[in-house]
C-alpha cells in the first residue's frame, strides 16, 4: 500500500494506524480491495431544524468509526455520522455553528449555495481553525433568499480534497415558503471513498490528484446501492446532491423520463422533463418522481471528463464506469393523483438588466513548478491561488458578463461562492432564466454567464469544483466593494 503523503497526513490528521506501514498479513489485508455489502433499506441523515428563527448547531469534525455497506471503516465525519446532520432553515433564519475541529490538521466550514455574506464570522473562506480549537460563525439567510437545496463541508485550502474525501460533508435544506404537491420528499446524498482492506482511507495516487480523485465505493447517504420503496402513483421529491471530490454524475433512471424541479437550490420556471441530467461536483438537483409500480434503477451513467493522458504522457482517462446508486421497489393500491406542480413566476433574468463590466477566466493546465506533486500548474488566468492577492474586483449591486474557457484537456466546473450565475450561452442559450452555483466548462470548451453580485460586500473565492484541482492552485480571489 502507498504511505500517506506528509501533506495528505497533514490535511486529515485522520489516518490511524491503519492507513500507515502495516506488518505481515495486516499490510496484505491493507493492500486487499474494500468489499462491501449492497442494499439495505434507504436511511436518511439526523435532522437538526430550527426553533423559531435562529438554528444553534455544534459540528464537530473528528475521527468517526462507521460502518460502510456493512463493514467497519475508520473516515472523518460531522458529529460522527456519515453523513453530517442535515440542517433545516427558512429564508430570513439566522444559522449559528459552532465548528469544533478534532482533527489533526487545520480546517474550516464552507455553506456551499448560501447566499450569505463572506465577511467576518460568515462564509468566509480564508478562516483557519487549528486542531483543538473552534470557531462560531454566524450566516444571516436574507427573507428573500430562495428555497432549495445546499451543503456544506470544509474549505482549507491544500485539504479540501482530502477532507471531503475522507467524510465531511453534510446537507442544508432551506424550505419552501409554498408547499409543493409531493407525496413525499427525500434527501440522497452522493459520494464516493476509497477504503482499505481493513476499513482505512486509502489515499490517492498522484495520477489520481491530477485527474481528480474518483473514490472506489460510491455511497447514496452513506450507504452502497440501498433500496427506497413507495407506493404506486407517488409522486416524490428528491433532493441529490452531489458531494464526489472529482466524479460528474450522469443520472439516468430506468423505465422513466426525469423531472427536474430545481438546479443547485434555484427553482426552474417550470419542470423540466429530461432523458438524463449531469451534476458536476458540487451541483445538486431537485427531481420529482412519478413512481409506477415494479422495481427501477437510479443509474450514473458513464461520463467522460476528458483525460491528462496528452500532457507528456502523464495521467489516466477519466471516464466513469456505470454506477447504481439505488433500488425503487413499487407496489400496493396507487395512490389518488395529486395536483400538477405550479411553475415559478416571477424568475429575474439578468439577460434584461444592463452589463457593467466583462470578463474573460480561462481554467488552464500546464507543466512548470505549480503546486501539484509533479509540478503540474492548474491555474486560472495563468495564476495559481495565492489568499494574498485579489484577482478581481467588483460593485456590489453589478451586474457582469463573465467568459469561461477551458483550454485544457479536462472538464472544469467553476464554483462561484455567495452568488449564483445565469448561464446564457453554452452551446445554445437557455430558454429561461436559471441560476446555479457550479457550471461545467467542458474541455477546450467555452460558456458565457452573468453575475449580479447582490448585497454583500467582501472577498472570497472561485475556483474549479474537481477539489484536487482547486487545492492545488485553480482558485482565485474575488472581492466585491
Amino acid at each position: 500500500m502507498k504511505p500517506l503523503s506528509r501533506r495528505q497526513a497533514l490535511a486529515l490528521g485522520v489516518a490511524g494506524a491503519g492507513a500507515i506501514a502495516i506488518g505481515g498479513g495486516g499490510l496484505l489485508l491493507a493492500q486487499a480491495p474494500f468489499r462491501p455489502e449492497t442494499g439495505g433499506r434507504l436511511k436518511e441523515p439526523v435532522v437538526l431544524s430550527n426553533r423559531g428563527t435562529v438554528l444553534n448547531v455544534r459540528l464537530e469534525a473528528a475521527p468517526a468509526a462507521v460502518t460502510v455497506a456493512g463493514r467497519p471503516a475508520s473516515v472523518a465525519a460531522y458529529n460522527g455520522s456519515l453523513p453530517g446532520p442535515t440542517l433545516r432553515l427558512r429564508p430570513g433564519d439566522r444559522l449559528h455553528a459552532t465548528l469544533v475541529n478534532g482533527l489533526g490538521a487545520p480546517t474550516n466550514l464552507h455553506v456551499h449555495g448560501l447566499h450569505v455574506s463572506p465577511s467576518g464570522n460568515g462564509d468566509n473562506s480564508f478562516v483557519r481553525v487549528e486542531p483543538g480549537a473552534s470557531f462560531d460563525y454566524e450566516y444571516v439567510l436574507p427573507a428573500n433568499h430562495p428555497s432549495g437545496t445546499f451543503w456544506y463541508h470544509p474549505h482549507h485550502h491544500g485539504s479540501v480534497a482530502d477532507q471531503l474525501a475522507a467524510g465531511l460533508y453534510g446537507a442544508i435544506i432551506v424550505e419552501d415558503l409554498e408547499e409543493v404537491p409531493v407525496t413525499r420528499e427525500r434527501l440522497l446524498l452522493v459520494s464516493d471513498i476509497s477504503l482499505t482492506g481493513t476499513g482505512s482511507l486509502r489515499p490517492p495516487s498522484t495520477a489520481e490528484q491530477m485527474s481528480g480523485r474518483e473514490g472506489e465505493t460510491v455511497m447514496v447517504n452513506g450507504q452502497v446501492r440501498p433500496v427506497l420503496s413507495a407506493t404506486s402513483g407517488d409522486r416524490e421529491r428528491w433532493r441529490i446532491i452531489n458531494a464526489c471530490p472529482a466524479r460528474y454524475l450522469r443520472l439516468q433512471m430506468e423505465g422513466s423520463q426525469l423531472q427536474v424541479l430545481a438546479i443547485d437550490g434555484r427553482s426552474l420556471v417550470t419542470p423540466a422533463q429530461l432523458e438524463e441530467f449531469l451534476l458536476a461536483p458540487g451541483n445538486r438537483a431537485d427531481l420529482l418522481v412519478e413512481l409506477v409500480d415494479g422495481t427501477t434503477i437510479l443509474r450514473a451513467a458513464p461520463y467522460d471528463r476528458g483525460s491528462m493522458t496528452g500532457m507528456m504522457g502523464r495521467g489516466r482517462a477519466a471516464v466513469s464506469r456505470p454506477i447504481d446508486l439505488l433500488t425503487v421497489t413499487t407496489g400496493g393500491p396507487p395512490h389518488s393523483g395529486l395536483p400538477p406542480v405550479p411553475g415559478t413566476r416571477g424568475l429575474r433574468d439578468l439577460r434584461k438588466e444592463p452589463v457593467v463590466a466583462r470578463r474573460r477566466l480561462d481554467f488552464s493546465m500546464g507543466m512548470g513548478s505549480g503546486m501539484s506533486p509533479d509540478g503540474i500548474q492548474f491555474t486560472i488566468n495563468g495564476k495559481e491561488f495565492d489568499a494574498g492577492r485579489i484577482d478581481e474586483i467588483v460593485s456590489v449591486g453589478s451586474v457582469e458578463e463573465w467568459t469561461l474557457t477551458n483550454s485544457s484537456p479536462m472538464d472544469h466546473p467553476l464554483h462561484l461562492h455567495v452568488w449564483p450565475v445565469q448561464i446564457i450561452e453554452k452551446g445554445r442559450a437557455p430558454t429561461g432564466p436559471t441560476l446555479q452555483d457550479v457550471v461545467n466548462i467542458p474541455a477546450r470548451g467555452e460558456v458565457k454567464i452573468l453575475v449580479s453580485f447582490d448585497d454583500f460586500p467582501g472577498r472570497t473565492v472561485f475556483h474549479c469544483h474537481i477539489l484536487d484541482h482547486e487545492d492545488m492552485g485553480m482558485m482565485g480571489v474575488i472581492e466585491a466593494r
